[in-house]
């Protein structure tokens, strides 16, 4: 078995050149130019080598374990991989707008198509994306409408200590006339954490009923303590196709009382004799049909679909907790060589650029989305545990 990704940091003393060398997806970054009001070092790929160096040299990093200093140094490596894909020119100077949350899906789809080369735990895995996609946070949370929402929702994905050290080091890893003005804003950052009670760990919210509530809505305080006035359970099942959504159904909803009614938009294709890519408006109505009438009787049951995307889920969530249901989100995922095996015998064989499609666009669900989120996921490499993704490692 080829060695992992954190095993090749650590035996190349943290050495960002011999880890580009090793992984040529951090190459394309030398092709890549900066605003040089904020970048005056040169490309994207020196300021990473800056950032991974600057990490290095914080006090911070002899307090780390072992593995928050793989994981991190990995991030940082990482960090700007979205500016590939991201980067424009807009009168005459290069903006990369976006390029966190593009930056994380590239990472996963990555990771999780060359799952061999990278050899990460699903928690791993998610820990990185989950560092680039909020590494510009510590610099920016202040112009948020609810910037105590913004670290509450970040800390339930990513220890922020960690974020802090990233972000720091981002700052030190740059040429630019900003950087006390930079440097001050992370500070800031970490300060308000703190205050919030968020540095080190999740907001300990005062029952999971509140803590639901104040990631659905705008006005909530933090420490509000609302009575809990849910009464029955619909789980929303999440992941690609072929990722084992209906073996789930059948193992655990089929023993003693657990036999509750599913609403399934594939089943529902089926029985109208339609492609996976065709009407999907009406299937979907269909669906929504089926489960305001359970809703409606205060029934259980189970949504079995993709729900590959955080606005599809974030809907049916409101939907569902308008009802006074308590929404759990299951997602599921197998090793991406699987899927396609999987995919290849299936009686209704997806196009594989459809799969890749889905690939490409999919975004897990975050802990903070539902009321109980859990996660079902298997590596390619045995040996690795497969542990919820909690972000405290």
């Amino acid at each position: 078995m080829s060695e992992t990704i954190l095993k090749t940091i650590r035996r190349d003393s943290f050495s960002f050149e011999a880890l580009a060398a090793g992984y040529p997806e951090l190459l394309l970054l030398k092709q890549v130019p900066q605003n040089p009001a904020y970048h005056a070092e040169g490309d994207v790929y020196c300021h990473t080598g800056l950032v991974c160096e600057a990490l290095l040299s914080l006090p911070e990093w002899q307090t780390l374990s072992g593995v928050e200093q793989e994981l991190l140094f990995l991030a940082a490596a990482f960090h700007d991989i979205g500016k590939i894909t991201c980067t424009k020119y807009e009168d005459g100077i290069p903006v990369s707008p976006k390029h966190t949350i593009s930056g994380s899906k590239l990472f996963r789809r990555i990771a999780y198509r060359e799952a061999e080369r990278f050899s990460l735990s699903f928690s791993e895995r998610e820990f990185v994306a989950n560092a680039i996609r909020y590494h510009g946070l510590p610099v920016w949370f202040f112009k948020k409408s609810r910037p105590e929402a913004e670290l509450l929702r970040a800390a339930e994905c990513i220890p922020l200590r960690l974020l802090y050290l990233l972000a720091k080091a981002d700052v030190l890893g740059r040429q630019t006339a900003s950087a006390d003005d930079l440097a001050g804003q992370v500070e800031w950052f970490a300060e308000y954490a703190q205050e919030l009670n968020v540095l080190n760990h999740p907001y300990p919210f005062a029952n999971p009923y509140t803590r639901a509530c104040f990631f659905q809505q705008d006005d909530l305080w933090q420490g509000s303590a609302l009575y809990d006035n849910t009464e029955f359970d619909v789980t929303l099942l999440s992941g690609l196709p072929l990722s084992g959504k209906d073996y789930w159904i059948m193992e655990n909803n089929s023993r003693g009382d657990n036999n509750l009614p599913v609403i399934s938009l594939d089943q529902l294709r089926e029985e109208r004799k339609l492609p996976p890519t065709k009407d999907s408006g009406k299937i979907a109505h269909a669906a929504l049909v089926q489960a305001k009438g359970f809703l409606s009787k205060k029934q259980p049951f189970i949504w079995n679909a993709t729900n590959l995307l955080l606005e599809t889920r974030r809907k049916l969530v409101k939907l569902f907790s308008d009802y006074h249901a308590r929404v759990r989100i299951l997602y599921l995922e197998v090793p991406y060589k699987e899927l396609l095996a999987r995919n290849h015998i299936r009686k209704r064989h997806i196009p594989e650029n459809v799969l890749e499609t889905m690939i490409q666009k999919l975004e897990i669900p975050a802990p903070w989305e539902s009321y109980t989120p859990e996660y079902q996921t298997r590596t390619h490499n045995p040996q690795k545990t497969q542990a919820p993704p909690t972000p405290y490692l």
